[in-house]
């Protein structure tokens, strides 16, 4: 089991990510792989001091990468997507 910091690997700043966050207050983070909902939920709570309503999450495949003759492979990884009570806010996403 993940500890607290290390459930929250990252959070994930994209086009979409952002999109997200503007239409429907959506936040999306990089998370540790065997974080489940309630780990993430509480983690998110307590680093950043808000109310989470929502908790998504999706596993994504490490992609298969070629170095001359030899294959290489990028790690599997996990994505949660957070949504968070009317009018709490997580001041990394507002720059």
């Amino acid at each position: 089991m993940p500890t607290l910091h290390r459930t929250i690997v990252r959070p994930l700043i994209t086009e979409a990510s952002s999109v997200a966050y503007q239409d429907r207050g959506e936040y999306h983070f990089e998370v540790h792989p065997d974080a489940n909902k309630l780990e993430i939920r509480q983690a998110i709570q307590t680093l950043f001091g808000v109310k989470v309503t929502g908790v998504w999450t999706s596993n994504h495949r490490g992609k298969d990468k070629r170095m001359g003759k030899s294959v290489g492979r990028k790690p599997h990884w996990k994505r949660a997507i957070v949504k968070l009570a009317d009018g709490d806010k997580i001041e990394i996403f507002e720059g």
